[in-house]
């Protein structure tokens, strides 16, 4: 029988796939997120799809460093106190004199569900922690942050943020800036990471911190259409594994490594005589570099044990409350100050703000977790003369009801609901105003009142910091409608 010229004579392997399977052997990576650098192609895109890497006009920041907090915290019991929540404790709203929220037009305009549910809370719950004006301007914060109330005088405080989605897909819809029924998009971490390429050859640009069980949280760090390269890379903090499946194989020394990909380097180099234009093996070379530098680079980064004492406290990691969240924030950073463009720091375990009961509790305990490291942040950043470089951001994917929570199996006066009419986010660092304040809910935390927000405001803004327009980084045949940009919060640039 007569051998195909597509089979392998006598056994052999094709030297394509040897090269695509030692290499990866070698690596030992499973990562597509690490399929290019800044000029690498790949099979899927062509070179007249490439973005023109580099700013677009002169950035004010160089790297992002996104606080999430999963479940959605209470705006009122945290950065936007409202002391009518304690007057009207236990009326209706139709028993106040404001209007009816639930007869206001936007009610359900931005009150979108996957699966419909009546979440109409009419009796207020008072206020579960008491509050202080902090700072030179007197910026109301709960009492339940008294590290971060230190910090006030450099924050921008954007207290007019609205969602549309009433469930919990609304965490991805805050990353993505799209509603859970309508077309994904590729997440704001991923565009940064498309339009601006590396400052690091050493370290992937987008990176996510933070321990997750529930497998749709892989959703806030997934490129989508953009591919699998400009996806976030998950990075653990365990120094015995910081990189998943990225350590030498222990029976391979560092040498042999070594000669492997020298070997193959040699082989890249004939075969980019022979084909000049295949862009697929130069973009999956680059990968097996990367990955074989990141083995080295990932735990010397995350080595958290080459920081001072001083510094470590400064965090909370010397604190069992406050450990493990500290860890994150200084591991971020550290990536930050190496040149990681985008970090992720999923900062609390999925869903853990939701507070649809014992508020006062649970919102009382999570607070007491990230108070410590997220200031230790921000005053980390100034001292090291990071903060004309950084910019943070710190968020979550909706608010609570001022009405108390009520539904079947939530019927205990203490927990508050879904909320996506407004709640509080906030920005520091480079680029944005200190100590500020920008639009306003209603006196019972409400709806928006003044300067509303949806959620892709933050993402142009982070770009617009980033000297990015992202207009011009649509993909040819995946136009996003005009209003899925957003536009830069101005008033909190400094």
């Amino acid at each position: 029988m007569p051998r195909s010229k597509h089979n392998s004579f006598c056994g052999r392997v094709k030297r394509r796939t040897f090269l695509a399977d030692m290499g990866f052997g070698a690596t030992g990576l499973a990562l597509g997120s690490l399929m290019a650098k800044e000029n690498a192609a790949s099979a899927a895109t062509t070179k007249s799809d490439q973005p023109d890497i580099g700013p677009h006009f002169a950035p004010r920041a160089k790297n992002v460093i996104w606080v999430f907090l999963s479940g959605g915290y209470s705006q009122m019991e945290t950065f936007d106190p409202k002391p009518m929540l304690n007057k009207y404790a236990g009326k209706t709203f139709d028993q106040t004199p404001y209007p009816n929220p639930f007869e206001d037009p936007l009610y359900q305009e931005r009150a979108r569900s996957v699966v419909k549910v009546k979440r109409e809370h009419a009796t207020i719950l008072p206020m579960q922690v008491g509050f202080k004006k902090r700072g030179e301007l007197g910026i109301g914060v709960t009492d339940w942050w008294p590290h971060l109330s230190t910090c006030v005088d450099d924050i921008s405080f954007v207290r007019s943020m609205y969602t549309t989605d009433n469930d919990h897909a609304a965490e991805f819809q805050m990353h993505h800036g799209r509603h859970k029924l309508d077309p994904k998009q590729p997440v704001v971490g991923s565009w940064i990471n498309y339009g601006l390429g590396s400052l690091n050859e050493n370290l992937p640009e987008f990176v996510c911190l933070g321990n997750f069980k529930d497998s749709r949280i892989k959703e806030d760090f997934d490129a989508n259409y953009l591919g699998p390269k400009y996806g976030g890379v998950i990075l653990n903090l365990d120094p015995k594994n910081p990189l998943p499946y990225g350590r030498r194989d222990l029976s391979m020394l560092e040498r042999e490594q070594q000669n492997q990909f020298a070997f193959v380097n040699e082989l890249n180099q004939l075969t980019a005589t022979e084909y000049p234009d295949d862009e697929q093996a130069r973009a999956r070379i680059k990968s097996y570099e990367l990955a074989f530098r990141m083995q080295s680079a990932v735990p010397e980064t995350l080595n958290l044990a080459e920081e001072t004492a001083e510094t470590q406290a400064l965090y909370g990691i010397d604190n069992e409350t406050t450990s493990v969240y500290g860890r994150r924030l200084l591991a971020a950073r550290r990536l930050a100050e190496r040149g990681v463009r985008f970090s992720l720091v999923y900062l609390s375990d999925y869903g853990e703000w939701d507070s649809h009961l014992k508020l006062q509790e649970l919102h009382g305990r999570s607070c007491e977790r990230v108070d410590k490291p997220v200031a230790g942040l921000l005053k980390d950043l100034k001292r090291r003369g990071m903060w004309e470089d950084t910019v943070v951001v710190f968020c979550t994917e909706f608010g609570r009801t001022p009405g108390v929570e009520v539904r079947d199996g939530y019927k205990a006066p203490d927990g508050r609901d879904h909320h996506p009419h407004g709640f509080t986010v906030w920005f520091a660092g480079a680029g944005i105003k200190q100590g500020h304040i920008h639009g306003a809910t209603d006196d019972l935390g409400f709806h928006v009142v003044d300067s509303p927000h949806y959620v892709t405001d933050i993402h142009a803004t982070l770009m617009h910091l980033m000297g990015l327009d992202p207009q011009r980084l649509d993909i040819p045949g995946r136009q996003r409608l005009l209003s899925d940009h957003g536009k830069p919060i101005m008033d909190i640039l400094s």
